[in-house]
């Protein structure tokens, strides 16, 4: 007699896609792919007629002719600053923040972080981010937005040695990082990160006490670093040794160590970022608007550094996306090397997605393989664009945008499809994003 043949296990959503690039292990590619979630969690992926008859879905989303991957990771941004995207454009690093940027940061309030930190989601959601990394100010409420709109984060408020509008000095601000910590230590998808600003806006004294902040809540430990040339002959002056080594002397580099940017680096701190296992996350858009050079991604790479990808902030970018952070990461290190083979398209998608999890500690995050948390996103291979497809892989670093994204889902919650957010009032926050900007421009004409 034959054997019985086994009922369908539920699931509660199955993705129905033409291609699918998984990014797992073996970069696996699948052509008519199935994807069984459940549970925040991806259950199955392969060939559909192998694993759509094995599910019995709650829901069904047949994307059609889509290209599934997993959502992109941005390893450094500054949400909120969506609120300031396009004022103070086309100015010098230090000129634009301390003359411009910083000023009005001083007269922002909670509700104003959070409706940019929300704004800032759903751009990120509409254009493929699943996860990113977030350092500002009253970091609490960015912390409030991520929630509210579903994305993964690891957020940490900006540490600087003058008084900001969350603390009025360094023992408040320590208690304003362990109250985040506490109230988010068992959230699923939302973590904390210590943030000292940058060696230009701290003291050594607070360095050094972040760090011990960082090993006493066991927590990674995130910093802008060797951002410009500039920063690193203000370090020299100041401390009499260039920013890597100065972060070095007090202890700060390390496999907890996530630095933002990396610009300005010699081939001896290339060494030494990669012989303490710091990461970093490069943020090629932003360092070219503020002429601030290119952090030699490649080299930090062939070195044996993790290196994800960011878009930094709305303010020096000006976008959230980080498909066209791809295709500017991968042009950028061809222009520089004059050598097309640089930072290759394969490599770049390991930046915004796997590589990208690693920097925030997120080790079931960035591929599409069962066991791994259910953060996708999906394009839309109708688009001009995207025709004809020969090489999934090429197609999302060259030529994607996050124009073309027709699904977005965190933890196996769709949370943008097909022009919609279901899960946020978009037309309420666009018109509060309206009336914010008023004060903005208020701001500014006083800064």
């Amino acid at each position: 007699m034959p054997a019985p043949i086994a009922a369908p296990t539920p699931c509660d959503i199955l993705l129905l896609a033409s291609t699918c690039l998984t990014q797992d292990d073996s970069r696996t590619i699948i052509e008519d792919a199935a994807v069984a979630v459940g549970g925040g969690a991806v259950l199955a992926v392969g060939p559909r007629a192998r694993v759509a008859p094995a599910w019995a879905p709650g829901r069904t989303i047949d994307l059609g002719e889509a290209l599934l991957m997993p959502g992109l990771v941005n390893a450094h941004t500054h949400a909120s600053m969506t609120l300031m995207r396009g004022l103070a454009d086309d100015l010098p690093l230090m000129q634009w923040l301390t003359q411009h940027i910083f000023p009005v940061e001083q007269k922002l309030t909670p509700e104003l972080v959070h409706l940019g930190a929300l704004l800032g989601c759903a751009e990120m959601l509409r254009t493929g981010t699943t996860g990113f990394c977030d350092m500002y100010l009253m970091e609490e409420a960015v912390a409030r937005a991520a929630d509210q709109a579903g994305l993964r984060a690891r957020v940490g408020e900006a540490l600087f040695a003058f008084p900001s509008p969350a603390y009025r000095d360094l023992d408040q601000a320590v208690d304003v990082i362990r109250a985040l910590h506490d109230a988010y230590a068992d959230h699923p998808r939302i973590g904390c990160i210590v943030m000292p600003h940058s060696v230009y806006t701290t003291t050594p004294e607070l360095l050094q006490r972040a760090r011990a902040l960082a090993e006493e809540l066991d927590l990674p430990l995130n910093v802008h670093l060797a951002e410009s040339a500039s920063e690193t002959a203000q370090c020299l002056e100041q401390h009499g040794r260039r920013p890597v080594a100065h972060l070095h002397a007090l202890g700060l580099l390390g496999p907890r160590t996530l630095a933002a940017h990396c610009v300005d680096l010699t081939d001896a701190e290339i060494a030494l970022l990669a012989d303490t296992g710091t990461r970093v996350a490069h943020n090629p858009e932003s360092n070219m608007k503020l002429a601030s050079g290119s952090c030699p991604a490649q080299r930090l790479l062939d070195a044996g550094i993790t290196v994800g990808l960011g878009t930094d902030g709305p303010c020096s970018n000006n976008n959230l996306d980080m498909f066209g952070e791809m295709a500017s990461a991968a042009l950028l290190q061809k222009l520089l090397r004059l050598d097309p083979t640089a930072l290759p398209a394969r490599t770049v998608l390991d930046m915004a997605t796997r590589l990208g999890a690693a920097c925030l500690d997120w080790p079931d995050v960035g591929a599409i393989a069962p066991g791994m948390r259910a953060d996708l996103t999906a394009l839309d291979l109708t688009q001009p664009g995207l025709q004809p497809l020969y090489n999934p892989v090429s197609h999302a670093v060259y030529a994607a945008s996050g124009s073309q994204v027709r699904l977005t889902m965190v933890e196996g919650r769709v949370l943008y499809h097909d022009g919609a957010w279901p899960e946020l009032d978009y037309p309420a926050l666009l018109a509060e994003v309206r009336g914010a900007a008023r004060w903005v421009r208020r701001q500014f004409a006083g800064a």
